[in-house]
């Protein structure tokens, strides 16, 4: 499941707008594509003691009788599971996509990462070390919680090869975090314009200790050649500035396979848009 830039050698399969082009309409609402139903549904989280809610896209022809791939989208640092929905637009990219023929069909689920009382969108701490930590906090929800929810409540296909995570910003940062420790469980990650974190770092104001070391930031051997990893960046992203070059920077000091390139952009959806875009054609 390992990828790589394909057709392009040299520093051009760093970058984007040469090695990974997307669709002038990749997200454009067609009117000959029938996109699937995007349900808002609540669980009971544990973690936190409440019902928190998620957003779930099913394909357009879903069935119970079938089993599907799963995503699970990420949303930034002061966003909620709406982000992806509205402003990314991946029901429509992801839509255009199966509508086409080029990815299989497939679940997205849309959680809220911020795994807290206050779970609201725009919180009046949002750079802060508390809300940074209720990111952190999503590892032991998404695994007691969501998923268990997740798979109980709809098709979904077993095992890690049909299982993807990825995310935008303090989602990427998550992304990278539940795909690197739930190694049994992901067989794909992706982050886009990923936030600090991964290592320890000082920015505006809040240190963190890092969540791995660089030699912990590594996979295990049995999914070495199993798993799909793909970092994309802005090139005119100041809000993360060097961060995600680190991750693949450590990624390949490590040797581990996996894609990196930067686009066109700063820190946007429309970065993420087009890396989201070339992340579900590389999985399942």
């Amino acid at each position: 499941m390992s990828g790589q830039a394909k057709g392009h050698s040299g520093a051009d399969r760093f970058d984007g707008d040469v090695a990974y082009p997307v669709p002038e309409d990749y997200r454009t609402r067609r009117p000959d594509v029938r996109y699937g139903e995007a349900r808002e549904i609540e669980y009971d989280s544990k973690t936190v003691g409440k019902r928190r809610k998620a957003i779930v896209v099913l394909p357009p022809e879903y069935s119970e009788d079938k089993k599907y791939p799963v995503v699970y989208l990420c949303h930034g640092l002061g966003q909620d599971q709406t982000q992806w929905l509205k402003e990314g637009g991946a029901p429509v990219i992801a839509g255009n996509m199966m509508a086409d023929g080029c990815v299989r069909e497939m679940i997205l689920v849309l959680p809220n990462c911020r795994v807290r009382e206050r779970d609201e969108a725009d919180p009046e701490d949002a750079f802060s070390l508390a809300n940074y930590k209720a990111f952190n906090n999503f590892l032991e929800e998404f695994a007691d919680d969501l998923q268990p929810f997740i798979e109980e409540n709809f098709a979904v296909a077993a095992g890690r090869e049909n299982t993807a995570i990825a995310g935008f910003s303090m989602g990427g940062r998550v992304a990278l975090h539940l795909g690197m420790t739930l190694q049994e469980t992901f067989g794909c990650i992706g982050a886009f314009c990923p936030a600090p974190g991964i290592f320890p770092y000082t920015q505006m104001g809040v240190t963190e200790e890092g969540l791995f070391t660089e030699e912990g930031f590594d996979l295990e051997s049995e999914y070495r050649d199993q798993t799909f990893i793909m970092i994309v960046a802005g090139k005119s992203d100041t809000l993360v500035g060097p961060y995600p070059e680190s991750y693949h920077n450590v990624l390949q000091k490590n040797g581990v396979e996996h894609i990196w390139y930067k686009k066109t952009g700063g820190h946007d959806m429309n970065v993420s848009g087009q890396g989201l875009y070339h992340f579900l054609a590389g999985i399942f």
